[in-house]
């Protein structure tokens, strides 16, 4: 199968079973108690790592961007510069990769450990749907989970671009505050927060959709995971350029 045949074909299948998730809200029974578990290990589960990439990713942009303002005589539009990027862009993306890497691969391990043990068959043979029961609960936790991430790595990425700004290049952290305060907009906070909710919708689909499709064993368990955080973390990227362009033209982003 030629490369561009197994990603229409991938594509095609993960759509399927997004639409299967979807139809299934509308049926019982309800699996709240897994959803809430799931919403837990997403959330409280990933929020240390995004807290520090936020952190350390606000200090290096602070870093790389002040001489060059400074040198331009406008190093009070730091904060602005900062925020912009993190908000729009960085926010959002890094916080998807990084729960890409570590939510992505587990559902995925753990959808294809039960393949190749047989409880996937079991279940449809006790009359429970594995859609409604394994896959649904974890693409609405991430759907719900993955902006609030996002908010928490953008407030953090805020204050440690704060952090470098005042401690390395001496300026007042009011002026930073109000650099950032001011340069952020409502459309930014919009686009900032629609982003994660299809970001969380592709790690979600693409994690279940490997980990149901894992055959070859427990070799095959490994495969799946390597491929569920590959193929989600390009579709991120790729999806992220098409939906920038989309909220520019919708929410009028084009100027800075």
């Amino acid at each position: 199968m030629n490369p561009l045949t197994r990603f229409l074909s991938e594509l095609q299948e993960v759509s399927l079973l997004i639409w299967r998730a979807f139809i299934s809200i509308f049926s019982y029974p309800r699996y709240y108690a897994e959803t809430i578990k799931q919403m837990d290990l997403i959330g409280v589960g990933s929020l240390p790592i995004v807290l520090l990439t936020g952190f350390f990713t606000g200090g290096v942009l602070v870093l790389q961007v002040f001489p060059t303002l400074q040198y331009y005589s406008i190093q009070n539009e730091a904060g602005n510069s900062v925020a912009t990027s993190l908000i729009r862009e960085l926010g959002p993306v890094l916080s998807a990769l990084m729960v890409s890497g570590r939510i992505g691969a587990a559902i995925s391990a753990e959808l294809g450990s039960m393949v190749v043990s047989q409880q996937i068959d079991a279940m449809r043979a006790l009359g429970t749907d594995p859609i409604r029961r394994l896959v649904l609960p974890r693409i609405f936790s991430l759907v719900v989970m993955l902006p609030l991430l996002t908010v928490a790595c953008d407030i953090l990425g805020l204050i440690g671009g704060g952090v470098v700004a005042s401690s390395i290049y001496n300026q007042d952290y009011h002026v930073f505050a109000t650099s950032v305060r001011v340069g952020i907009s409502t459309s930014d906070l919009v686009s900032g927060l629609i982003k994660p909710l299809f970001f969380g919708l592709i790690i979600g689909a693409v994690a279940c959709h490997k980990g149901l499709s894992t055959t070859g064993g427990t070799a095959g368990v490994g495969r799946s995971t390597t491929d569920a955080v590959v193929i989600a973390s390009i579709w991120v990227i790729i999806f992220d350029f098409f939906l920038s362009k989309a909220l520019q033209y919708l929410l009028d982003l084009g100027q800075l």
